[in-house]
């Protein structure tokens, strides 16, 4: 499951982002190719900041699509299952140029900074 992995980055983006300010709100951006699943993301990323400052932050997940340019007929295509291939003329030679991303896109942080104690593992 590498969403547990995907969670862990990110929740150590946003602590570090933060500077000990509470976070209510992650939003990231999740290229179709990345096959993240993101029940699976949401759960890790709440197992994962329990007793932070992430604690109950709410987390929204944007699907890119995978799009690119098929060199065949040099249409833009929008491609939604595998293989990958133009929607137009049915091409397989494309340049990707979105659905790759895996970004914390913003951060909704409050003001104070949060009052809770470093969590150390034992």
């Amino acid at each position: 499951m590498h969403e547990l992995s995907i969670a862990q980055a990110v929740v150590e983006i946003a602590s570090r982002h933060a500077s000990g300010r509470r976070v209510s709100k992650v939003e990231l951006k999740v290229g179709h190719l990345r096959q993240v699943v993101p029940s699976a993301l949401e759960f890790a990323f709440e197992l994962l900041t329990d007793g932070t400052s992430l604690e109950g932050a709410e987390l929204v997940i944007e699907d890119v699509p995978a799009r690119g340019r098929c060199r065949a007929c040099g249409r833009e295509t929008v491609m939604r299952g595998f293989p990958l291939r133009c929607r137009h003329c049915g091409g397989m030679d494309l340049e990707l140029e979105a659905g790759e991303e895996l970004l914390v896109d913003a951060l909704e942080l409050d003001q104070e900074l949060a009052g809770l104690a470093t969590r150390t593992g034992g």
